[in-house]
């Protein structure tokens, strides 16, 4: 592991945590102003929202790789402190001439989700926002090569966040922990894998509604869902907007290069067999 992905996780929490509590500004919601990420803020009692969120990943090691995923999603809060998220995904495929990747050009129904998030700390009243999130999903397409599986899977998030500058600059650090059972069904072959990764993202209020910034994250891709053997490493960065649209809608756009990565057993300079070369991202939400 690099050392700044080994300093990130420690410098980020203590600066956090030496930061004065303050109140967070009326407005200055951080559940929706990352793209990769997520803040620790949950939404309002009540609240129902429906979000549109559209990536695109590009880049392998050679040939043609092109893979977006388009979700629809509906969120409650049906209590305080605590979300429940329903999603629908399609993925698209254009893959040519990649080694190890047959080549697909494919558009169909990927899978469904469901999530839940719970705040267990809130910025008003506790140093940090401090949220634990679960994600369980399964997908007949997988989401990397195309081919038809039976994929059951659940991301645990743990996400906190704090104002640096009230009303002006904040900051969110996540932890991501991912294991995955897939059954390919063309070959008749089971995997397991797993995948663990530490994000950290700032933002800055550059006028009412409209916040700049960006998002950096490490992640480590594992043979088996307990971490047994590296498959790959790779860290992205690249910078985030969100625009406040109206009093009810909003819009997120994230873009990140691989800045630094490398396959188990190689001195490649990046992992483009266990991840992408850019990843893009752009989410678009409104309540109801």
């Amino acid at each position: 592991m690099p050392t700044t992905a080994k300093t990130l996780p420690t410098a980020v929490v203590c600066l956090l945590a030496l930061m004065p509590v303050r109140a967070h500004a009326e407005g200055f919601d951080t559940e929706h102003i990352f793209a990769f990420m997520i803040g620790a803020d949950v939404g309002n009692k009540g609240e129902r929202e429906f979000q549109s969120e559209t990536t695109g990943r590009f880049g392998k090691n050679g040939g043609k790789y092109r893979a977006a995923g388009q979700e629809f999603e509906l969120e409650f809060v049906p209590v305080e402190n605590f979300r429940i998220e329903v999603g629908s995904t399609f993925a698209a495929h254009a893959i040519s001439g990649v080694p190890g990747l047959d080549d697909r050009n494919r558009f169909s129904w990927q899978g469904g989700s469901v999530d839940f998030r719970y705040r267990f700390l809130d910025r008003d009243t506790a140093p940090f926002g401090l949220t634990l999130a679960m994600e369980a999903h399964a997908n007949r397409v997988d989401e990397i090569s195309a081919e038809g599986i039976r994929n059951y899977g659940t991301e645990f998030r743990l996400a906190l966040d704090r104002e640096l500058i009230p009303d002006r600059v904040i900051a969110a650090f996540n932890l991501l922990y991912e294991p995955e059972w897939t059954r390919i069904v063309e070959r008749g072959v089971a995997e397991r894998e797993s995948t663990i990764g530490a994000a950290l993202g700032i933002m800055a209020q550059m006028r009412p509604g409209f916040l700049l910034g960006g998002e950096a994250r490490y992640l480590r891709r594992y043979e088996g869902i307990g971490l047994q053997e590296l498959a790959g490493e790779a860290l992205f960065i690249g910078p985030t907007a969100y625009f406040q649209l109206s009093k009810g809608s909003r819009l997120t756009a994230s873009y990140s290069a691989q800045v630094w990565g490398r396959p188990a057993g190689s001195i490649a300079a990046l992992d483009l067999v266990n991840f992408e070369r850019h990843q893009a991202r752009v989410v678009f939400g409104f309540n109801f």
